[in-house]
């Protein structure tokens, strides 16, 4: 009699929440026992979550213990909702984080078209343009990955949430930049890679920024094309030259971290030394020629050749290989005199003669002729 008007005495109406113990899982319902009702209820598939579902045990088991809302009396049987109460409780939640702009963590339920579908216990969306801050081609690799999020959008009228992993990243990295750049200093000689060629020079990610090498900090020697020195992905040593913190820009050099065309040049090219060179240049006052690569040398127009001639263009031609003779070098200033005519034969040589005069052997003197003469002078 105790049980029956228990039955009596609880009331059960729509919308109140009960918790429930499945008693039967069938394809597309649950039938599930409720503490203290008269009847069962019934839990349809499309009310056991807010994303699709197949089967309704790809979710439910047996004795597993839910909290129910009831959507509906009817005659000796309850329709159960499973999706509202947990929508319920995940709308308080969201709405918490959404305004703490709040990180967490949510396991990919699906891939649809145009994005990805999370289970917050309310259907979460994250549009493709929003999952990374690269273009993805194919997103199946990502059902089942848990990844990190933030609510953008949220809208409880429209059951709208929206999310995103790309704000994510990109926060990440942002703070991640800033703390690189605040250990980068003037001077440091770092390591990094080749992220992207321009025609003006490479940019190179120090692990959190890119650095800027211009092109004229590629090589000590001339470069016309980026691509024909460095390619993206590789590894290189750089000098910092500096850094603007305001404007998060870094300037690097790739050439100052290895030996300079002039470094041992006394070595090299020591005075007295003959050196194959290429004519780079013809000026009015001499040719400058290069001796190694980045070195050049000025052959001034006295030392071109033994000839005189009124300007190097007589003798010489850009291009020209020839053999030069090295004559003072200042490595300081970088700075290097040469001389082609010291190799050259000299055809104008003009041949030393030592020439003798002959003895007098007269057997007189002037003396002796003016002596005679005054003789000839008294006896007249």
């Amino acid at each position: 009699m105790s049980e029956e008007l228990s039955y009596t005495e609880q009331t059960f109406n729509e919308g109140d929440i009960v918790k429930g113990v499945a008693e039967q899982v069938d394809e597309k319902a649950v039938t599930v026992s409720i503490s203290g009702a008269p009847f069962d209820g019934v839990v349809p598939i499309s009310e056991l979550s807010s994303l699709h579902i197949e089967k309704a045990s790809d979710i439910i088991s047996i004795g597993d213990e839910l909290e129910l809302m009831i959507t509906k009396v009817e005659e000796e049987n309850y329709v159960l909702s499973k999706r509202k109460v947990d929508a319920l409780k995940a709308w308080d939640k969201l709405e918490q984080q959404f305004t703490a702009g709040e990180i967490f963590e949510a396991e990919v339920k699906d891939v649809v078209k145009g994005g990805l579908v999370v289970d917050l216990g309310v259907r979460g969306f994250v549009p493709a343009s929003l999952v990374e801050d690269y273009f993805v081609d194919d997103f199946e690799d990502y059902k089942g990955k848990t990844l990190t999020f933030k609510i953008v959008e949220l809208d409880k009228e429209k059951n709208r949430v929206i999310l995103s992993h790309r704000a994510v990243v990109e926060a990440e990295k942002i703070s991640q930049k800033q703390q690189v750049i605040n250990d980068i200093h003037a001077g440091d000689v770092l390591e990094g890679k080749v992220q992207r060629l321009a025609a003006f020079g490479a940019f190179v990610d120090l692990g959190g920024i890119d650095g800027l090498v211009h092109i004229s900090q590629v090589s000590h020697e001339h470069v016309s094309d980026v691509s024909e020195v460095l390619a993206e992905g590789q590894v290189v040593k750089v000098k910092v030259l500096s850094v603007d913190l305001d404007n998060e820009r870094i300037s690097l050099s790739i050439k100052e971290t290895i030996p300079g065309p002039w470094s041992n040049i006394e070595e090299r090219a020591a005075k007295g030394t003959v050196l194959d060179g290429t004519v780079k240049r013809l000026t009015s006052f001499g040719a400058f020629v290069e001796v190694f690569p980045g070195v050049e040398g000025l052959v001034h127009i006295s030392q071109i050749a033994h000839k005189h001639i009124n300007t190097p263009h007589e003798a010489l031609k850009e291009g020209q290989e020839v053999q030069v003779k090295v004559l003072d070098i200042n490595a300081e200033e970088g700075r290097l005199a040469l001389s082609i005519k010291d190799l050259l034969e000299n055809p104008q040589a003009e041949e030393v003669v030592d020439y003798e005069l002959p003895e007098e052997n007269t057997g007189f003197s002037f003396g002796d002729v003016i002596g005679d003469q005054l003789k000839n002078f008294t006896k007249k």
